[in-house]
């Protein structure tokens, strides 16, 4: 099976725990404002490699992984090739790989039994889940990302029943997703999950900036500036404990 792959990375160390074999792929459907890879959103861009090619890649760094690392599958977002992915991890697998998928969720959908099969194979090879809620309350997540945020509840309450392993991460954007309200709500939101390990701020950045110059595209966040340690500090005491 071929899978559309933006680009890769041999040494990730803030993807997951230990050091991460990095696979980004292409294609996502989301929109976030904030994205710092709006060139790995489009269905039609990357290059195709096998199951195979990745697992050939990733087995030449195994001796640096240690007892913690392993491979994270990324984006864009990878669950937009869930087969694929599926069919990676379980190769991987049996080689000894720790596996660690890095997603939103938006495509999954308990509602569609077609799709909710195609999870329950994947979660069989998946390790850890990084799961992105990029905000709790439905009205400004479709403003901030284009959609809803149902699904991806959904997904994590999902992760949660099925015993998977998994950390939350939250972009923290000021004046969008740091308000104290919010913050709180997602806090008693991730009480009601059983197997989050650890929960993430991850602070908006503007490193991305000069991709979207480079793809002649209006940056959705422009003059927002990074927040300040303060603001950092206010939301690690709300939804971390």
């Amino acid at each position: 099976m071929l899978g559309r792959i933006h680009s890769f990375e041999s040494f990730g160390t803030v993807d997951g725990p230990g050091i991460r074999f990095v696979v980004f792929m292409q294609g996502c459907p989301l929109r976030c404002m904030y994205c710092h890879n709006p060139d790995a959103r489009g269905f039609s861009g990357g290059n195709y490699f096998s199951s195979d090619d990745i697992v050939a890649k990733v087995l030449k760094y195994k001796s640096y992984f240690g007892d913690k690392g392993g491979i994270t599958v990324t984006g864009g977002e990878p669950l937009s090739q869930i087969e694929f992915v599926t069919e990676l991890f379980s190769k991987l697998k049996k080689k000894g790989v720790n596996t660690c998928l890095d997603t939103s969720g938006c495509v999954f959908n308990p509602e569609i039994p077609e799709i909710t099969a195609k999870f329950s194979e994947l979660i069989r090879y998946t390790d850890l889940v990084l799961l992105d809620i990029k905000e709790i309350n439905e009205e400004k997540h479709k403003k901030l990302t284009g959609a809803g945020n149902k699904n991806i509840l959904a997904f994590a309450k999902y992760l949660s029943d099925n015993n998977i392993k998994m950390w939350i991460r939250h972009v923290l954007v000021p004046g969008i997703t740091d308000f104290d309200e919010d913050l709180i709500n997602l806090r008693k939101f991730i009480d009601g999950l059983k197997t989050v390990e650890k929960v993430e701020v991850l602070p908006y950045h503007t490193m991305g900036v000069f991709k979207y110059k480079d793809l002649c595209l209006d940056y959705p966040l422009e003059g927002v500036e990074p927040p300040t340690e303060e603001r950092i500090k206010n939301a690690e005491r709300i939804i971390i404990k």
